[in-house]
């Protein structure tokens, strides 16, 4: 196979919770454009049904704080299609970032959508995987899995206020980190490779004084935009990165590396 051809996700078939969201879109217009049948799943159907109309995938309804509704979604995929080669685990529930002292059911509502559905949805996957002996998951973390918060990043905004944060979306983003390496050793004999994707901030109309100040700590001097997670999806999802799993991989403009 020629390198360019190695890249492609012809005749695969890919499933990628949420899509519609933050990072979703570029996620769907990148498998789609690299060939592969795509389905995306979320509880937000009719916003679902705009990305996928769009990017020519197929949206189905589920809902990650249920496991029948999590198995009928993959089984959907897998009995459409015959087979599943892609699992992006990229959707998030946000519930519980208001603050630090909330009750401690808000944050075990956060973890379950969060993290035990991470298990269950990766676990579900594998199990078609293990028959064909190949697959990728591909984890979408965030930088704030492997840093702590920056003060400076936040001057003269009120978007972020260290009295009250909440550590939730630093903890589940820093579990997804291991468990990634915990998946990719578990299931590497059986073909499927698990690895992590750790995108940085996402300009999305923030105040300038953010822009300018978040821009300054990344080597890049700007924010993510629309299609700056596309080239690694497909390299993470195609044979281009047969020999590569257990990795975390920072698209961040270089903010960790500073």
């Amino acid at each position: 196979m020629k390198v360019l051809e190695s890249f492609s996700l012809q005749g695969k078939t890919a499933f990628l919770t949420g899509g519609a969201g933050l990072y979703g879109r570029q996620l769907t217009e990148a498998l789609c454009e690299a060939g592969a049948t795509t389905y995306i799943a979320s509880r937000g159907i009719e916003k679902l049904k705009e990305t996928a109309d769009c990017c020519g995938a197929k949206a189905l309804r589920m809902d990650l704080d249920s496991e029948e509704s999590m198995r009928h979604a993959v089984e959907t995929a897998v009995a459409e299609t015959g087979r599943l080669d892609i699992l992006v685990n990229n959707a998030v529930t946000r519930c519980a970032c208001g603050a630090w002292d909330q009750p401690m059911e808000v944050f075990d509502q956060s973890l379950h959508t969060n993290a035990s559905s991470l298990f269950f949805l990766t676990r579900l996957a594998a199990e078609t995987m293990k028959k064909q002996k190949s697959g990728s998951i591909i984890n979408i973390g965030s930088y704030m899995g492997l840093l702590g918060p920056n003060p400076g990043n936040y001057t003269g905004t009120d978007m972020f206020d260290y009295e009250k944060a909440s550590p939730i979306y630093f903890y589940e983003k820093g579990g997804m980190v291991n468990f990634t390496r915990f998946a990719a050793s578990v299931l590497g004999k059986d073909g499927i490779r698990v690895n992590c994707i750790c995108p940085g901030g996402y300009f999305n109309h923030q105040p300038e004084a953010f822009v300018r100040q978040y821009s300054a700590n990344t080597m890049l001097g700007r924010l993510a935009d629309d299609s700056d997670l596309k080239g690694i999806l497909v390299f993470l999802a195609s044979e281009a990165s047969a020999y590569l799993t257990g990795t975390v991989i920072p698209v961040d403009g270089g903010y960790t590396a500073k």
